[in-house]
């Protein structure tokens, strides 16, 4: 009687520890989802819940709730739990480093580009990067796929299909051009000189491409990749010049030049050759990779006074920026994180305008900042306003649409709202461009 009372006693004693996990965890998913909820309702107000670019699609039949994908994201409220179920939250400021699809322990996450209702126009490619013009090739960011990791392994394993299919017998200036030197462009390059080919890169800005382009400051999100010539690349957050730097190092060692602020005008090709013609040659090749960015060329305003030297379109040393009166033209990420890097020297006077009613689009620590910053008055916040003339010593700003001018004094003026596609020059060359409705990009299994 004794050992059954014992034994009573015991299996309570389990069911009360079984039955309080129990509670403690109904409630903790219960407040995750009420918290995942309101999100979502005030990302949907915002206008952030619908996707602009590359993001993940969550399987819910297959999701089993493990969190992994939420805590691999390096960017802040794109993931949330609904239910015991992993759900997309701010879908427009995923800025699809793919770390969720890796990390999914069940394959329950597909990388889309595009939404059933908002398509997103990319070149036509196939498995092996290829456009509809043999020899030619589409890797990085152009492609859909901005990740640097992913950027990296898309140039070199263009190099490597363009090495199945290079046509020997024909004599041309280069085996290969590359065009960029963004992540895609330099993967590129180390992997067609560590194949010996003779190529020619052709960068239209920078080293770097679109990297270069941050301010010196920003963190680059990265992870471990396998740099051609370089090896194993074990880097998880690092700043713009570090990462410069490694990418200058294994350039240098390798005697690979880049030709640095030449424009690719042209592209042609007969009987298999291709004909590129830049602002400075005309040179022939076998292949061609098109490593070149989304934004394609920075856009204008198209304003009177915009020629003068003190517009610009990147910010790239804010530290040497002192004693200012300064206007940063855009409601994007790289316009806010420039006007804050500007805001931390000395004694800048930084104003912001934008033609919008509210910064709908910004990562949440970037609107943080911003909102702070407004709210102390360390940045001068213009909404609904656009900028009618640049003068030498001021600018001049429709406020409130064009019912009312402003005058600001002004020392210098940066212009960060975004850039155009490059699909007219795709379309001269010739690549099919096809637009993207809520399209795999990255699945497993492919």
């Amino acid at each position: 009687m004794e050992t059954l009372l014992e034994n009573f006693i015991s299996y309570f004693m389990v069911a009360c520890v079984a039955a309080i996990i129990i509670v403690w965890y109904v409630r903790r998913n219960s407040l995750k989802t009420k918290r995942t909820i309101l999100q979502i309702e005030a990302a949907k107000k915002l206008g952030i819940h619908e996707p602009v670019s590359l993001h993940p699609v969550i399987d819910t039949n297959t999701c089993i709730g493990s969190g992994a994908c939420i805590t691999a994201c390096p960017e802040k409220d794109i993931l949330g739990m609904v239910n015991g179920q992993a759900h997309v939250i701010n879908a427009a400021r995923c800025v699809g480093h793919g770390a969720c699809f890796h990390a999914c322990p069940v394959q329950a996450i597909t990388l889309c580009i595009g939404t059933e209702k908002r398509g997103v126009e990319i070149p036509h490619v196939s498995r092996e990067f290829e456009t509809n013009i043999p020899g030619l090739y589409v890797a990085g960011e152009l492609g859909g796929m901005g990740l640097i990791k992913n950027a990296v392994e898309q140039g070199k394993q263009a190099v490597t299909f363009f090495l199945r299919k290079m046509n020997t017998k024909i004599e041309t200036n280069y085996d290969l051009i590359i065009v960029g030197a963004g992540p895609a462009g330099i993967s590129a390059s180390l992997t067609a000189a560590k194949n010996k080919l003779k190529f020619l890169t052709i960068e239209q800005d920078t080293l770097g491409g679109t990297v270069y382009n941050f301010p010196r400051k920003k963190i680059v999100m990265t992870s471990p990749m396998d740099l051609p010539l370089y090896g194993q690349l074990k880097l998880k957050e690092t700043s713009k010049p570090e990462l410069l730097e490694i990418w200058k190092g294994v350039l240098q060692r390798n005697r690979i030049s880049i030709n640095e602020n030449e424009r690719v005008e042209e592209i042609g090709k007969v009987n298999n050759i291709f004909i590129v013609k830049s602002s400075k040659r005309t040179c022939t090749s076998k292949g061609v990779i098109l490593a070149i960015g989304r934004r394609g060329t920075p856009r204008k305003l198209g304003v009177p006074g915009e020629e003068k030297e003190k517009v610009a379109y990147r910010m790239i040393e804010p530290e040497l920026i002192n004693d200012k009166k300064v206007l940063v033209v855009g409601g994007g990420d790289a316009a806010i994180e420039t006007a804050l890097l500007l805001a931390e020297t000395n004694r800048n006077e930084v104003t912001i305008s934008y033609r919008g009613e509210n910064f709908s689009r910004l990562k949440p620590k970037n609107l943080e900042n911003i909102t702070e910053a407004s709210a102390n008055k360390k940045i001068r916040v213009l909404f609904n306003s656009n900028v009618k003339e640049i003068l030498d010593d001021r600018i001049i700003l429709y406020i409130n649409g064009a019912g009312e001018l402003v005058e600001l004094e002004n020392d210098s003026v940066y212009i960060l709202v975004g850039g155009t596609l490059p699909t007219e020059f795709l379309q001269k060359v010739g690549v099919t461009i096809t637009k993207k409705f809520g399209e795999a990009i990255l699945k497993h299994g492919n």
